[in-house]
């Protein structure tokens, strides 16, 4: 069966069933096999986020205006808008039914804004979307102050005297652990061939790398790959189990992933080569 097809057949047994199916409902509704859920999206979990269903309280698909006024109240309990940590502490829902609808979490409040502003909840919402507004507005000015300072002269001792940040120091050709995804990128490069692999392309979409995996015997098999600084950022970046057969991070923070992962921080080779 085709991912469309499945993803059908899940919100039609939610339909039936009046709340979100567990796996063991949508077995018994649809004779829909575990293989065919794991082969085309991992994990039963994924399969419910990328139908659209969460499976909060009693379970059923989350409309944006429950959405707003749970991450309104949030807002006023906290007395800021939340960050994606924030929400994923405080909110009743997950960060994925937002972040499906606005692409980023940056944008999402501006996009709550408007919903808002469209459903007349202007009287009752009012101090959340003061806030909201107050955070564009401070935004903007610092987007303008951003352009302003790209035509002013440079003082260089500011530039002299500011810090980078670096991760500790490492015995290879990256002198510095990776702090984000592009060191990530680096530091695989520099120890590819000896944990087994030989890339084929590097790219900037989904996925990463395409590479040749030495599997023994003078035998190498077509492999998939993700970067990533953090594992669990794959969810985060709602990229689909099935585009990819491997996960590189140098942190994995992610215990139930369904996809082999390769640790980089934990890669002798990379800590204890000669320079």
């Amino acid at each position: 069966m085709s991912k469309e097809e499945i993803i059908a057949a899940v919100k039609k047994c939610a339909e039936e069933m009046g709340h979100v199916p567990t796996l063991s409902d949508f077995r018994s509704h649809t004779k829909i096999s575990p293989r065919q859920v794991r082969i085309n999206f991992g994990t039963y979990t994924r399969l419910l986020f990328e139908s659209g269903l969460e499976r909060g309280g009693p379970g059923c698909v989350v409309s944006l205006k429950a959405l707003f006024e749970d991450w309104g109240k949030v807002v006023r309990r906290l007395g800021k808008i939340p960050t994606m940590a924030d929400y994923d502490l405080e909110g009743r829902y997950s960060v994925r039914p937002l972040l499906r609808r606005f692409k980023s979490w940056s944008q999402m409040p501006a996009g709550l804004l408007q919903y808002a502003r469209h459903e007349g909840l202007g009287e009752e919402w009012k101090d959340v979307l003061e806030m909201i507004e107050n955070r564009q507005k401070v935004s903007e000015d610092a987007a303008r102050t951003s352009a302003a300072a790209i035509h002013a002269p440079v003082d260089w001792r500011m530039v002299t005297d500011s810090q980078p940040v670096f991760g500790p120091p490492m015995h290879a050709p990256l002198m510095c652990a990776p702090i984000n995804e592009q060191g990530v990128l680096f530091a695989f490069g520099s120890v590819a061939r000896e944990l087994g692999f030989s890339m084929l392309q590097v790219q900037t979409g989904f996925p990463d790398c395409i590479a040749l995996r030495h599997i023994g015997g003078g035998r190498w098999r077509w492999v998939r790959i993700e970067l990533e600084y953090e594992s669990r950022n794959f969810l985060a970046h709602m990229h689909p189990i099935s585009g990819c057969e491997l996960i590189v991070c140098w942190r994995h923070n992610w215990p139930e992933c369904p996809l082999e992962v390769i640790e980089l921080q934990n890669v002798e080779q990379i800590w204890k080569r000669p320079l």
